[in-house]
């Protein structure tokens, strides 16, 4: 499925972008705005920016899967 199709299901959710120059991000997708992709990113400590991304820029999108274990890990 094309990442455009794939955006209205994963709004409000945690979310890996590959862009096309190779690197990638991640955060909560937070909708689109005139062409670009708005991510709510962590920065450090209790910071986070909303970053935009042009749908040019972007190779693909995907939500993060979830746990497999709900165990607490020690």
């Amino acid at each position: 499925m094309p990442w455009q199709q794939k955006i209205m299901y994963l709004i409000g959710q945690p979310t890996g972008i590959s862009l096309i120059n190779g690197q990638g991000t991640s955060g909560v997708l937070c909708g689109t705005s005139a062409g670009k992709l708005l991510v709510i990113e962590y920065l450090y400590q209790t910071q986070f920016a909303l970053k935009q991304y042009d749908f040019n820029m972007i190779q693909d999108v995907n939500g993060f899967p979830p746990c497999r274990s709900q165990q607490p890990l020690y």
